[in-house]
């Protein structure tokens, strides 16, 4: 009984663990399918996180915690948007500046709140939840986000291969100028792809913020955003493949954590590096094969598109 508990908690553990990244990858995975490079991801997800927390603790409602992350993502991904196009500055650029932009001003806001600590998602929806045996415990720490970040997968799986829509928008990612000369707006579809790429992104970090945690620091991400970004590299733009990257780096996070537990004599630094180390392993054996990167990257990626007639 006990090993079941323990191989249920670290399945569970890793699906708590890839959720942020299955999140904020889902949506830079749809702003790159109309074309955007959004290097922004990481400033996102601290705005979303500390956004999340500080809706939290001043109306004691997740919901409410929840819902102004998500509204703080679309409004940095507006920012972006407008630089990128209406004014049409560099996309690499202006991504680094959000990242930038997001870090300092969530440290701004959030140094106030550094203190606090949340009860715990799971306690606010299972009340009593510490009088269930402890495979019934580990088995409701699936929360509803993990399971919605996974339908989120799918669903954005079935927009961009089945639905018109969809369709549409990596039209557009592939050849701007040819989206717009047959009609389609381009640049309203690429503002709505950004919109639903830093929504996710705010969501994530609140789920790092209000779930995952649940307290509020200074760089709580540690990367993640960045982590998000290879990950659809990594998966070559596809949702599932997405998913599998996200659960490989949360399998290896939580590896970490089970080894210092076990008491295997191997130094914190080097364990805290390897989820990292192996996504960048992956993407190094990934790129190898260029063909296939080329095939499946949208052809406008990164591309300014100026509508000229």
């Amino acid at each position: 009984m006990h090993d079941l508990v323990l191989i249920v908690a670290i399945l569970v553990a890793t699906l708590r663990a890839a959720t942020p990244l299955i999140l904020a990858g889902l949506g830079e995975l749809v702003t790159e399918k109309s074309g955007v490079l959004n290097l922004g991801v990481e400033g996102t997800m601290l705005m979303g996180a500390a956004a999340g927390f500080i809706g939290t603790v001043t109306t004691h409602s997740l919901i409410a915690g929840f819902i102004l992350a998500i509204i703080v993502g679309v409004l940095m991904s507006m920012i972006f948007a407008v630089l990128t196009q209406t004014f049409l500055a560099n996309q690499t650029a202006s991504g680094l500046a959000l990242t930038i932009f997001g870090a300092g001003l969530s440290t701004l806001i959030g140094n106030p709140f550094e203190s606090r600590t949340l009860g715990g998602f799971q306690n606010a929806l299972i009340p009593g939840l510490s009088t269930f045996s402890p495979l019934w415990q580990q088995v409701l720490q699936i929360d509803p986000l993990v399971i919605l970040a996974l339908l989120l997968a799918f669903g954005v799986h079935l927009f961009l291969s089945r639905s018109r829509k969809g369709l549409i928008l990596r039209a557009v990612g592939e050849n701007p100028e040819v989206a717009h000369a047959l009609g389609h707006p381009v640049i309203r579809l690429r503002y709505a792809a950004l919109a639903f790429g830093g929504g996710m992104s705010g969501l994530a970090g609140a789920y790092l913020s209000l779930v995952y945690t649940p307290l509020w620091n200074e760089g709580m991400t540690a990367g993640r955003g960045w982590i998000a970004l290879a990950l659809v590299t990594f998966s070559t733009w596809k949702p599932g493949w997405l998913v599998a990257g996200a659960l490989l780096f949360g399998f290896v996070t939580i590896a970490q954590f089970q080894a210092e537990a076990f008491g295997i004599d191997v130094p914190s630094d080097i364990l805290a590096m390897l989820p990292y180390l192996s996504t960048i392993l992956v993407l190094v054996l990934i790129s190898r094969d260029a063909t296939r990167l080329k095939l499946n990257a949208p052809g406008a990626l990164g591309r300014s598109f100026h509508a000229t007639a």
